[in-house]
């Protein structure tokens, strides 16, 4: 922390920080104040902020006094590489919100010069997750490739971040993408305690649901199309962790991820949203699975430059 606070002497801020509502990103907002560091709170606006969302950023950026900047996506823009990523059939639609979140974060931290940013990845409630459930975030080419084939809009206010801007921000200019929640006893029932008494903030009923998509996408996408549920990887790591027994994970996994009336109500939502039929959006479903490497990428690039990595390393 001393490095940070080193670094960002004499400005306004000296970390950057993303917040989306939910619990990872909203305790670290709550402790990089404790830490006595001065963030910059970026949000990613793509259209698909529930209301409970947009009120604990709210409720806690105001509570902890942290200044709020909010990256918006045009959202003709954003559904059409949305609806792109569907009718490509792969696996990992969430790349184009994670890579446009990191993104923002570092165009934020470039133009405050703040060279620290500060994510809620941790290990205790995010790893691991099996290769084929997920893509490479930063692989701007992919997505690119995929918007071209299927999308009907060029990306304009979609912020990206590709190999080039990694290589350029982290190993040139030396910014620092710091997962702090790895640096401390990160317990995620503790933590929700404390934002509820503390911060005002309320609980939206599963991990990243925050986001009315990525909610649908998690409890019915995945497991419909692609037979994944992913809270088998969430709870395998809190039982590694000790914040959970085996037992208490195999009861919860017997809960359905939709309440039938909900998902009635939330599908209507989301198809309206992105203006597709029940029909167009059911075919879309029966699509063969296809690989994210059936479409342009950089990963043979990415490797190649991994390899020389560790020779000069």
């Amino acid at each position: 922390m001393s490095d940070i606070k080193e670094k960002g002497k004499n400005k306004e801020y000296d970390c950057i920080i993303g917040v989306s509502g939910g619990v990872d990103s909203s305790f670290v907002a709550y402790k990089t104040k404790e830490l006595g560091l001065r963030p910059l709170a970026v949000h990613l606006d793509n259209g698909w902020n529930s209301e409970l969302a947009v009120k604990n950023i709210e409720e806690i950026l105001n509570k902890l006094n942290i200044e709020l900047y909010t990256y918006v996506i045009d959202w003709e823009e954003f559904k059409s590489l949305q609806l792109s990523f569907l009718k490509a059939s792969v696996v990992d639609i969430e790349v184009l919100t994670d890579h446009a979140i990191m993104a923002a974060m570092f165009k934020a931290a470039k133009k405050n010069g703040i060279k620290y940013i500060i994510g809620g990845d941790n290990f205790v409630t995010e790893s691991p997750m099996p290769k084929t459930w997920i893509y490479a975030k930063w692989d701007i080419r992919n997505i690119k490739g995929i918007n071209k084939k299927f999308g009907n809009r060029n990306i304009v206010t979609f912020p990206t971040y590709g190999l080039f801007d990694i290589i350029l921000t982290q190993y040139i200019l030396k910014y620092r993408y710091v997962e702090i929640l790895n640096y401390i006893d990160y317990n995620k029932q503790e933590a929700i305690k404390v934002l509820q008494d503390q911060l005002n903030w309320r609980y939206y009923g599963g991990k990243h649901y925050e986001s009315i998509f990525t909610k649908f996408y998690q409890a019915y996408i995945l497991p419909t199309k692609f037979g994944i549920d992913k809270r088998k990887a969430h709870f395998s790591s809190l039982i590694r962790s000790g914040q959970i027994s085996r037992e208490e994970a195999l009861e919860e996994i017997k809960m359905p991820l939709y309440d039938p009336g909900v998902l009635r109500e939330e599908t209507e939502y989301v198809l309206k949203k992105f203006g597709l039929s029940e029909v167009e959006f059911e075919n879309i479903m029966r699509l063969p699975v296809r690989s994210h490497l059936d479409y342009p990428n950089s990963l043979e690039i990415f490797n190649f430059l991994l390899r020389l990595k560790r020779i000069f390393d």
